[in-house]
């Protein structure tokens, strides 16, 4: 399974995070069959808030594609995205969303909002939830569970 496969590639990107004390979301962009960009959460090393995985993959791929139209992209991301990623998905005009876990505190594709899959908007983005979800989940509950331990 495709799908499988480039997610595993977004979760090597969530271990890099992790080793650097980042959040650990990863994210790989596929364009007919080829990864044109890959990266994770750098908010604390760059210290941006806008500095998401998802927010640094769009932007290279962009660059790389020379154009801002991702029709006819996949975005895989380990977590559901937060309201500002889910939004530039939408801008981006992406065409596929992959996600593996959700996210109950900042989700805005099935969790808490719906922005992808706005009709008032003149791009919808198909989703696919739930690739290797379990796994998505491990890493994201063992980094918060290492910061808390570390916190006592």
């Amino acid at each position: 399974m495709q799908h499988a496969k480039y997610m595993r590639q977004a979760l090597m990107e969530a271990q890099k995070a992790y080793k650097l004390g980042e959040v650990p979301i990863g994210a790989v962009l596929v364009c007919r069959g080829e990864i044109i960009s890959a990266g994770h959460d750098l908010r604390e090393l760059l210290k941006d808030a806008g500095a998401h995985a998802e927010m640094l993959v769009l932007r290279e791929a962009a660059q790389k594609l020379g154009d801002w139209r991702l029709n006819d992209a996949t975005l895989y991301v380990t977590v559901e995205p937060c309201p500002m990623c889910a939004g530039a998905v939408v801008q981006y005009r992406v065409g596929t969303l992959v996600y593996g876990a959700p996210n109950s505190k900042s989700g805005s594709i099935d969790s808490i909002l719906d922005i992808v899959r706005q009709p008032q908007f003149n791009h919808q983005v198909e989703v696919i939830s739930g690739v290797l979800e379990e796994e998505c989940r491990d890493i994201i509950q063992r980094f918060f569970k290492d910061l808390r331990s570390k916190k006592q």
